[in-house]
């Protein structure tokens, strides 16, 4: 973090119409470009950069510089403009050289020296095109053609066709120096493109942009320095989630000035940005002008261990990748280690907090140990930070379940023991930052109905706390707190003689970011599994903004969509519940435990058969919770079906049959567990409703008991009567 370079550039006059504008680092008429030296070229490039001069980078830029002059003659005269490395901060990248030409914009990508065009390089320059398509208002209804420069390759593309998704993109162009020309020509020629009467590319480069990254996109941007602010503006009414990291970072100048202890409570529907929010306030206060905060320092904190898992490699690999490039050394583990000291499991948390306390646990009470606690601060475990985040509060222990797991020292009994530990987790939280003698913040992100496992105690044990033993702590709540999702509505009930709390709109967060298509998405699925009436309503308005949703009964028909739809580093995959039981006949396999699973499934790329894009292992609701991806399978089992107007909920006894589910609590989880799968696609997804089984054996009995059709049927009834497409 101490060595971010700042892309943040500002505007600058320069001489001529050369300018170094807020998006690039360069730009120009076509007309002044070609007559400019290039090494005046290059200066300008050069000073606009902020980082560090890399040799490499430099070479690259001189060659393209040459190249262009030379290859983009035949339009000198032309009303045409030149960028030079074009900021995509949604990807944390720049496209080397956009040219806007005849009404076309051509994104150029150029591999200085290389011969050969690697799919990760042709999936590059796609990736541009299609943000550009997605976030940049000006690129919304233009021709764009990517290309890629091998610049000593000696073939070109042939075929010049637009993508068959009807967006005007072009399949990916690959070319050498040589052909440069010629194939520019063949698309304006294709396209029947006519020289430009209006100058267009001014608007174009101050376009809105208003990018939705995916979580792993935007932490790796935020780690970079940026303002959550540059990643999160949403097309559809200017959505930000800077009011509430705004009003919580008030929460917190607050609460220091005042040497006050202070809770937030934020809301939010599936996708909304919770965990980005987060993120944000927890970099914010970690990191002051690029250096690590000390004093007043923040830390992130999650139960979800996979989440945890794959932010933290994806930054660590990052962060040991750009410092490399500077010329600085930096190993995996120490970027890890770094990474770590404000992106933490609630667990390592909690352990470190554990190994403080008196035990055993006298009266009840959770006291400090003093000679603990000096041994704990010289090994770098001492005063707890001033501000914690927890994402996914509602999934905190109760204190029965915490309770038991410390009694036996931890899931193998290898860890600390702690008999008769006397407080749930949130309430214990709440203890471990109310140790701080000046002030201290809490910060709980909280999802609506997205307790997923036995034992997660939802919102009540956090209120309960507050109101009988942390009562001179401020309360802030969203608005939004109080419906069903959150402790089965009754938060204002229970927090009904506490005076010190203070209801807010800025605290929750209504449109979901991760379904840019389709803000509405989460309020469908709501309605699906309500069985709302409204239901076939929302369905229509997400399918008429352009967020597919379908419906198979055959696991390779979705297999071959996902394929089909899924462009340049796009993601997919398939997903189960964790108490789907009869996927195998599908040529599923559920991916196993352990984060590092859940590490290689999402940040593998497509030529890794570990990745998610294989499509062969299935991951559950307890590995994506809280990550996306751009295009899902949800391959729905018999363990939630639609029969006698409800859902009817059973569980698989490993052998012969299904047993129906009687308990509430895990009833609910396993209806959470749906709601989760059904709202991590970015851009589309297809169920895949199984046809069971309906053949008999020589005796005249099902073929397979655990898979009759009836299982299914009445599911996909269901879906179908709701107006979804048939894939």
């Amino acid at each position: 973090m101490n060595n971010i370079i700042n892309q943040n550039n500002t505007f600058e006059a320069n001489n001529g119409n050369a300018t170094k504008h807020p998006r690039c680092l360069y730009d120009s008429s076509l007309d002044d470009f070609l007559n400019a030296n290039g090494d005046e070229v290059f200066g300008r490039i050069v000073k606009a950069y902020h980082g560090v001069d890399l040799t490499n980078t430099n070479e690259a830029w001189e060659h393209e510089i040459v190249i262009l002059q030379n290859a983009l003659l035949a339009w000198k005269s032309e009303n045409a403009h030149i960028a030079f490395e074009y900021d995509i901060p949604r990807l944390g990248k720049r496209i080397d050289v956009v040219l806007m030409l005849r009404g076309i914009i051509f994104c150029l990508e150029f591999k200085v020296g290389k011969n050969i065009a690697l799919q990760a390089d042709v999936e590059q320059v796609l990736d541009y095109a299609l943000d550009l398509k997605n976030f940049h208002y000006y690129s919304k209804d233009r021709v764009i053609v990517p290309i890629l420069i091998p610049t000593t390759y000696n073939k070109t593309t042939e075929v010049l066709q637009q993508s068959v998704y009807d967006d005007r993109i072009y399949n990916p162009l690959v070319t050498g120096i040589d052909s440069l020309p010629s194939l520019i020509e063949s698309v304006i020629r294709n396209e029947n493109a006519l020289q430009d009467k209006v100058d267009w590319a001014k608007d174009w480069l101050i376009s809105p942009y208003k990018p939705t990254p995916t979580i792993v996109e935007a932490a790796r941007t935020l780690y970079e320095n940026h303002s959550v602010e540059d990643i999160t503006r949403h097309e559809a009414d200017d959505v930000s989630t800077d009011q509430t990291i705004d009003y919580i970072l008030n929460v917190i100048k607050e609460s220091k000035e005042k040497r006050e202890k202070s809770i937030c409570f934020v809301t939010g529907v599936p996708g909304a940005g919770k965990t980005l929010v987060g993120l944000d306030v927890a970099i914010k206060q970690s990191y002051k002008d690029g250096e690590k905060d000390r004093e007043n320092g923040a830390v992130y904190l999650s139960g979800n261990g996979p989440l945890v898992a794959v932010l933290t490699e994806a930054l660590a690999i990052d962060n040991k990748k750009k410092c490399n490039e500077r010329g600085e050394k930096k190993n995996l583990s120490d970027s890890r280690r770094e990474v770590g000291e404000f992106l933490q499991i609630i667990h390592r948390y909690r352990d470190n907090m554990l190994a403080k306390i008196k035990n055993p646990v006298e009266n009840g009470k959770l006291e400090i140990d003093p000679d603990k606690a000096i041994k704990m601060d010289e090994t770098g475990y001492g005063e707890v930070e001033h501000v914690a985040i927890f994402d996914e509060a509602q999934r905190s222990w109760t204190h029965k379940r915490l309770a038991d797991y410390l009694k036996r020292g931890g899931t193998y009994g290898n860890k600390l023991k702690v008999p008769n530990f006397p407080v749930s987790e949130a309430s214990f939280l709440i203890w471990s930052l109310d140790q701080r003698e000046d002030w201290a913040v809490i910060v709980c992100l909280v999802g609506g109905g997205q307790e997923i496992n036995t034992g997660e105690a939802g919102i009540s044990e956090w209120i309960e706390a507050l109101n009988t033993d942390y009562k001179h702590w401020n309360v802030y709540i969203s608005n939004k707190l109080n419906a069903i999702e959150y402790a089965e509505g009754k938060v204002n009930e229970l927090l009904l003689g506490n005076k010190r709390v203070t209801h807010s709109d800025s605290l929750h967060l209504a449109v979901s970011l991760r379904s840019f298509r389709a803000e509405t998405l989460s309020a469908f699925v709501h309605s699906l599994l309500a069985f709302n009436s409204n239901a076939p309503s929302l369905y229509q308005d997400v399918d008429k903004k352009g967020y597919p949703v379908l419906l198979t009964r055959d696991i390779n028909k979705a297999r071959a969509w996902l394929r089909k739809n899924a462009r340049g580093s796009q993601q997919t995959g398939i997903l189960v519940t964790k108490v789907a039981a009869r996927f195998k006949p599908q040529a599923v396999h559920v991916l196993g435990q352990g984060d590092e699973n859940a590490v290689h499934w999402f940040l593998e790329d497509k030529t890794d058969i570990r990745s998610s894009n294989y499509l062969e292992d299935a991951a559950t609701e307890i590995q994506v919770q809280g990550l996306e991806l751009d295009y899902a399978c949800v391959l729905w089992d018999a363990d939630m079906r639609y029969e006698d107007n409800g859902w009817g909920y059973y569980k698989f006894n490993g052998k012969t049959k299904w047993n129906p589910e009687r308990n509430e609590e895990s009833k609910k989880y396993m209806l959470n567990a749906y709601r989760v799968l059904l709202t991590r696609a970015r851009q589309g997804f297809v169920i895949c409703v199984p046809e069971g089984n309906s053949r008999l054996n020589a005796e005249r009995f099902p073929e397979d008991q655990t898979r009759l059709p009836e299982f299914y049927d009445g599911t996909y009834n269901y879906l179908k009567s709701l107006g979804i497409k048939e894939l």
